[in-house]
Formats: C-alpha cells, sequence, structure tokens
C-alpha cells in the first residue's frame, strides 16, 4: 500500500497539469489572432508593415509611433523638425532624450520603460551594454502591460544572451507575448516547436502569423510544405492571408515614402525605433 499511495496522489497531479496545458495551447491558437494596436500608426490608425521599427517612427517627445506614410505627409506641410503627432520639437541628441524618457518611467510609462531598457541592452543613446539592466527594465514594462517587452525578455532568456539561459521562461514570455498578438513571439514558438520535431504543430502557429502579414512565418511554412509536413492546401492559405495582410498595410504615402527612400529602414535618425 505504501507503494501505491504515491501513485495515486500523482495521479491527480498529472492530470491537472495535462489540464493545463491543454488550457494553454487552446488559448495560444484562439488568443493573439490580430496585431496588437501598438503596431498601428497613431495619426492614420492603420496597421504598420512588418517589421513595424522599420516602417515607422517612434519619438522621445510623445512615445507615439507614426508611420512612415503620415511622416510623408507631415514633411510635405512643412513639419521638419517637429513631431507629426504632438507637434513638438523632435530632440535631435541623447541629452535632449534621456530626461524626456526618464521622466516617462518615472510616470510608469511601458513604452518609455520597454525603451530604456533596449537602450541598455544595446549600449545605445550613451549608455553602457547592461543586460541585466534591460531585464530589469523589460520585466516593469511588461508588468506595465508591454507586449514588446514580453518579447524582448523571451529572445534573452531562451537564447541566454547576456544572462542565464532559461529556456522555459523565454518560451513562457513568448506565450504571452503571442497570445496578445504578436507576431515575433508567435513565429519564434513555432521555431522551437519545429525544432522539437512537432512540425504539424508548429506549422498551425506559423499560419496564423504568416496570416497576419509575418514573412518569415510565410517562408518556414512553404519550407515545411516542401518537406512533406505541411500539405498545399496549408500553404495556399497561409500564403492568400499573409497577401490579404500585406495589401491592407498599403497606402499611397507609404510607397511614396518608400519611392523616395525616406522609409525608416533607409535613415539614421536620433528618434526611437
Amino acid at each position: 500500500m505504501s507503494n501505491l499511495a504515491p501513485a495515486a496522489r500523482a495521479g491527480p497531479a498529472e492530470s491537472s497539469a495535462d489540464l493545463a496545458a491543454r488550457s494553454l495551447h487552446q488559448r495560444l491558437m484562439t488568443s493573439g489572432l490580430e496585431r496588437p494596436e501598438g503596431d498601428r500608426c497613431t495619426i492614420c490608425f492603420d496597421l504598420i508593415e512588418l517589421p513595424v521599427a522599420a516602417h515607422s517612427k517612434l519619438n522621445a517627445c510623445c512615445l507615439k509611433r507614426v508611420c512612415d506614410g503620415c511622416g510623408l505627409a507631415a514633411r510635405q506641410r512643412g513639419m521638419l523638425d517637429r513631431c507629426p503627432f504632438c507637434r513638438m520639437p523632435v530632440p535631435h541628441d541623447n541629452a535632449s532624450m534621456l530626461p524626456m524618457i526618464q521622466k516617462r518611467v518615472g510616470k510608469g510609462d511601458a513604452v518609455a520603460t520597454k525603451t530604456l531598457g533596449d537602450w541598455y541592452c544595446d549600449g545605445r543613446h550613451g549608455f553602457a551594454k547592461d543586460v541585466p539592466r534591460a531585464v530589469e527594465l523589460w520585466t516593469e514594462a511588461a508588468e506595465l502591460g508591454s507586449i514588446d517587452a514580453h518579447n524582448s525578455l523571451g529572445v534573452v532568456f531562451y537564447t541566454g544572451n547576456g544572462v542565464e539561459e532559461d529556456k522555459p521562461r523565454g518560451i513562457h514570455h513568448w506565450q504571452e507575448a503571442a497570445m496578445n498578438g504578436d507576431v515575433d513571439s508567435r513565429h519564434n514558438l513555432g521555431a522551437v516547436l519545429s525544432r522539437n520535431g512537432n512540425h504539424h504543430l508548429a506549422v498551425q502557429y506559423w499560419m496564423i502569423s504568416a496570416k497576419m502579414g509575418y514573412e518569415r512565418s510565410l517562408n518556414c511554412i512553404k519550407v515545411m510544405f516542401k518537406r512533406g509536413h505541411a500539405i498545399k492546401a496549408q500553404y495556399t492559405e497561409a500564403l492568400l492571408g499573409y497577401r490579404d495582410a500585406v495589401e491592407e498595410m498599403k497606402s499611397p504615402q507609404r510607397e511614396e515614402a518608400q519611392r523616395l527612400g525616406l522609409c525608416s529602414s533607409n535613415l539614421r535618425f536620433t528618434s526611437l525605433r
């Protein structure tokens, strides 16, 4: 009887764990199917092309993201040195930007806290590279609601880049971000599944992010199709969904900005990313 008692106690625990895993899987497959509001331009309200930072600007004055199309429209109206959103002069040096960011961090602003963490992580804007400090700030930003912070925490913990590697912790942060619409995190979870041999589920994850306009996920599904891990119908569905998502993010102003070489990916700004 002494040998049976532990087994009897372990049964419900295992059942609870399985139930929790199924619940998490269901939430991952039914939540975060649309990109977050933070991926929209604060002027035209349209979703910004991916990657967002390559097609938009985030100025330190108000920390509002503006797409390249609306940025071009502002330039055409003569607003060369003012923020298109708040109309304040755009800071052009670290000495001007830092007090603005720190003031917002002190007030519990999630975007500012995430941004300051990025500066520490990359050693930008006069800061020495300090990943542990970045993790502290990202953790605070995540608690304040930053989806991007969850993704960044997922990257550093999963890879062990600058901190002690903790893959389960990294995956947890990616899951939190994915359930809130973050395409990078969704894609990364698919990559983890694929590396572990669960190609079927990986394709399901990538189909979600591909249909949100994420090209890397579409390309991975194409590879899975060629290797026999996905069927033609899945690739076709992902391709059509991807094309629809990309088309919805286009605008004449954005295309003109790209034609003129004014898109954020082609310019070096002292504004944020």
